[in-house]
Order: structure tokens, then C-alpha cells, then sequence
């Protein structure tokens, strides 16, 4: 996800950006590491055996940093970002099913499972007169309704196309590629789009109403 996160900067946001920055991707470098050293946890945490694999320990400890997030967000930020909220709540359901089922096609089907949802939720909402990306970003800034519906037609077909992205790589190559590829894959090609959006925003960018009216 991800570019999977809400960007709307509260005044808590502003005044800590990188804590901000390091509750999104913390959980997914716990990730990370847990699959990387998934034995050397085992042999020094022997209770972790019983989760089973290096995936299902990684699984285990992005469940619990995704809680940890979640809830310094909303005592230390003072809200939950929308996105990651229902991020986190995809993870623990499927992360909780792989490792009681000891099945790991949960926990890899999750971001095609989110990012699918949010691609049909934006594209969906179109159909029905709304840009649900405005809910998400108009605090950041603020484009004319041409804007808004190009941008939200642009980030919902991303999201599919992250969807199929994540099938093609778990279907297809080891955990261990499919892992890095989640958290440093997915992240740049996130951040290169968004880049490549700025155009556009600048384009159909309108002035705040208070500024107008002055």
C-alpha cells in the first residue's frame, strides 16, 4: 500500500511527521525482519515455535506491530487514519487465520484483498457522484471536481493494478522474494506514482474558499 495510507495532515500530524512516517511503514519492516531472521527468533524466543515457519512469525509480529501503530496513532496523533485502520484490520483477520490454519495463502492474499477493496470502493463511488479520494486527501490539498474524479479514477485503477501485481508475485516466486518485494516493491512504485500525479494535481488545484473570499 502502498500505497495504502491517509495523508490527511491533522495539526498532530504536522507536529510529528516522522512519527507519523514511522508508524506506516514500522509495521511492515517488523515484517520484514520477522521472515528474514524467522529462526534466530525461534532459537532465542522458543515460545515463537509454536506459530510454526519463519512467514507465520513474521505474520505474528506485523499483527502486533500493526495493534501498537494503530493505538499510538490514536493516543499520540489523536486519531485513526482511515486507511491504515482498515489495513489493520484486513491484517488481523487473514494474519489470524494463516497462523491458526498454518496456511499462508491468507496473509499473502491481504494486500490483493485491500487493494482491491479501495480500487472498487473509489472507482465505485464515481458511479455514484463521489470522489471518496477528497474524504481521504482534501485536507492536503484541493482540486475543482474535474480534478478530484481524474485523480480518483487514476488512484482506484493503481490499486487494482497493485491487486494484480501482488497475485502475480506470491503465485509465482518464493516467500522470501515475495516479502521484499512487499515492503520495498511496492513502497517505491507508490511513491513514483504518486510523484508522477503532481501534474495533475497542480493543474486542477483551487484556492482554499477563505483565501477566496479575500
Amino acid at each position: 500500500m502502498t500505497s495504502e495510507s491517509d495523508v490527511t495532515p491533522s495539526a498532530a500530524d504536522r507536529q510529528h511527521p516522522m512519527l507519523k512516517l514511522a508508524l506506516e511503514i514500522g509495521p511492515l519492516m517488523v515484517f520484514f525482519f520477522g521472515n528474514l531472521r524467522g529462526p534466530w527468533l525461534v532459537q532465542e524466543f522458543p515460545v515463537l515455535a509454536s506459530l510454526g515457519g519463519p512467514l507465520f512469525v513474521a505474520t505474528a509480529l506485523f499483527m502486533a506491530a500493526t495493534i501498537i501503530s494503530l493505538v499510538v496513532s490514536k493516543f499520540v496523533l489523536g486519531h485513526l487514519p482511515i486507511m491504515p485502520f482498515i489495513s489493520g484490520l484486513v491484517v488481523l483477520v487473514f494474519g489470524s487465520l494463516s497462523i491458526y490454519l498454518q496456511d499462508e495463502t491468507f496473509i499473502k492474499m491481504k494486500p490483493t484483498i485491500i487493494n482491491t477493496l479501495f480500487g472498487v470502493a473509489l472507482l465505485g463511488g464515481l458511479m455514484f457522484g463521489k470522489s471518496l479520494l477528497g474524504y481521504v486527501f482534501n485536507a492536503a490539498f484541493q482540486l475543482d471536481e474535474e480534478g478530484w474524479r481524474k485523480l480518483t479514477i487514476r488512484w482506484g485503477i493503481f490499486f487494482l493494478f497493485l491487486a494484480v501485481l501482488n497475485e502475480v508475485i506470491w503465485r509465482n516466486f518464493s516467500d522470501d522474494f515475495w516479502v521484499a518485494f512487499k515492503v520495498w516493491g511496492t513502497m517505491p512504485i507508490t511513491i513514483l506514482f504518486t510523484l508522477s500525479q503532481m501534474p495533475l494535481i497542480m493543474k486542477h488545484t483551487v484556492a482554499p474558499a477563505v483565501e477566496a473570499e479575500k
